[in-house]
């Protein structure tokens, strides 16, 4: 998820500044459509993998912060940035796109961090 969260912040969500408005709606609705069968399995596999993680490791600072942040994504992706979605699936609007890109940064550093993290709890 780190990886994909590093792709969508530098590359992917950028970009949608320069889609036409014209052709913005029909683009972002199948954005959307698209990405959450990319999205969606990597963050159930992920929480079912925390989840176990639970269950089979001793439950120190450093896993517990990791399913910290785990939680606190899926509430800021699903309590903000699905509704920005579908905001600009309705209407294509700049200041949304800003605030997008915006908005994102805490889930590509809570990502980034879970990556750390679990590097090093393996590395122990």
């Amino acid at each position: 998820m780190a990886g994909l969260v590093c792709f969508v912040q530098f590359v992917h969500y950028p970009l949608l500044a320069h889609v036409g408005e014209h052709a913005f709606c029909a683009y972002e609705r199948q954005h959307a459509r698209r990405t959450t069968w990319v999205v969606a399995p990597a963050m159930l596999l992920e929480a079912a993998a925390a989840v176990l993680l639970l269950f089979f490791l001793p439950r120190t600072p450093l896993l517990l912060l990791s399913i910290a942040l785990l939680a606190s994504l899926w509430l800021w992706t699903f309590l903000l940035m699905v509704p920005l979605h579908n905001a600009l699936c309705r209407a294509h609007d700049p200041a949304r796109i800003r605030r997008l890109v915006l908005l994102n940064w805490p889930r590509t550093l809570a990502w980034s961090a879970r990556a750390v993290i679990a590097f090093l709890l393996t590395a122990a």
